[in-house]
């Protein structure tokens, strides 16, 4: 079948010890193939890259039909990178990652496919929409931290997450682009790659109508949780922007715009905490807090500090691996 398909599009899966999740979107993906599949005439891989040492991911891989090649270096880099050589190995035409906590709406595939098959685009995002199964904090309902930018049909993008993405592998091949591993357990090596791919001539479009449910659990929606993570964003953007400059004067000016915006942020955050704390809003509360955690995290990536939002997960399975 690969064979005679126009094209070959991998849907690869990165995971880490998410078994049950990740056979929930296994099944799920079966008839997201199948509709692909007629509607534009291709073949369809999917790939499952485990970054669990245990290979705890192997099983429900197998159950499904799917692709597995374990990756036990730690970080999504890596994780990442599997996935790209597999593909390009398996000379595919595009590679689609998704995460393997998340559930596509019907169509998903068809649409991201259809959307690069129609040219002008190298890269084609999809939407992430964030649901909870519990009550959620008013606070972090009202500092709108798990809304996401949206954008209209077709929309060009300067970078993307890979939580939702589709990649032409030809233009990542032609370019040598690869995750950085400098972004392992730190997160951000999407937006690395996405923008270093629009500085080399890429498009990146929006697909809003690719759909992508993505679950929330419980542990993530702590404001702690939200705050670390805003910090975590504001390194990672500065640093992404910084790298992409060359030479040492430019970048220096780079960490000095970073550094005084991210001053801004924090300063305006404050005031408007100070605002909320006046009037007893909750809105001005939670957004002031966000702007403070955000702006810190631009200084910070302005001085190269890499908040490694990662590391401890995988930390923690090894212990409990250990223990």
């Amino acid at each position: 079948m690969i064979e005679e398909a126009t094209s070959i599009v991998f849907v690869a899966i990165p995971t880490f010890r998410r078994t049950e999740q990740l056979a929930r979107l296994l099944k799920s993906i079966q008839d997201q193939r199948a509709e692909a599949e007629a509607a534009h005439g291709i073949a369809t891989v999917v790939l499952i890259v485990d970054n669990d040492p245990e290979q705890s991911a192997r099983q429900p891989a197998t159950e499904f039909g799917a692709t597995y090649i374990s990756q036990p270096e730690r970080g999504l880099a890596a994780v990442r990178n599997t996935a790209l050589t597999a593909a390009s190995d398996a000379r595919a035409d595009a590679l689609v990652f998704i995460d393997d906590d998340e559930l596509p709406h019907p169509a998903w595939l068809t649409t991201l496919v259809g959307r690069w098959r129609r040219g002008g685009a190298e890269f084609v995002s999809g939407r992430v929409v964030s649901t909870f199964a519990y009550p959620l904090d008013p606070w972090i309902d009202a500092g709108g931290f798990f809304r996401r930018v949206e954008f209209s049909d077709d929309s060009a993008m300067r970078s993307a997450p890979t939580n939702n993405l589709l990649i032409d592998v030809d233009f990542v091949k032609r370019h040598g682009l690869r995750f950085d591993p400098d972004f392992a357990l730190s997160g951000g090596e999407d937006i690395r790659l996405t923008s270093q791919a629009v500085a080399m001539g890429a498009r990146i479009r929006a697909a809003p109508t690719a759909v992508i449910i993505d679950p929330v659990p419980a542990a993530r929606a702590t404001r702690g949780w939200v705050l670390r993570r805003a910090f975590r964003v504001g390194t990672t953007t500065a640093r992404c922007s910084i790298l992409l400059r060359r030479g040492g004067i430019e970048r220096l000016v780079s960490r000095f715009g970073w550094l005084v915006s991210g001053i801004a942020r924090v300063g305006a955050g404050l005031l408007r905490l100070l605002l909320g704390a006046v009037s007893h809003n909750i809105v001005h509360r939670a957004r002031g807090s966000r702007l403070v955690a955000r702006g810190a995290g631009m200084c910070a990536g302005a001085f190269g500090v890499r908040y490694r939002e990662y590391q401890a997960r995988h930390t923690a399975a090894t212990a409990g691996t250990l223990g």
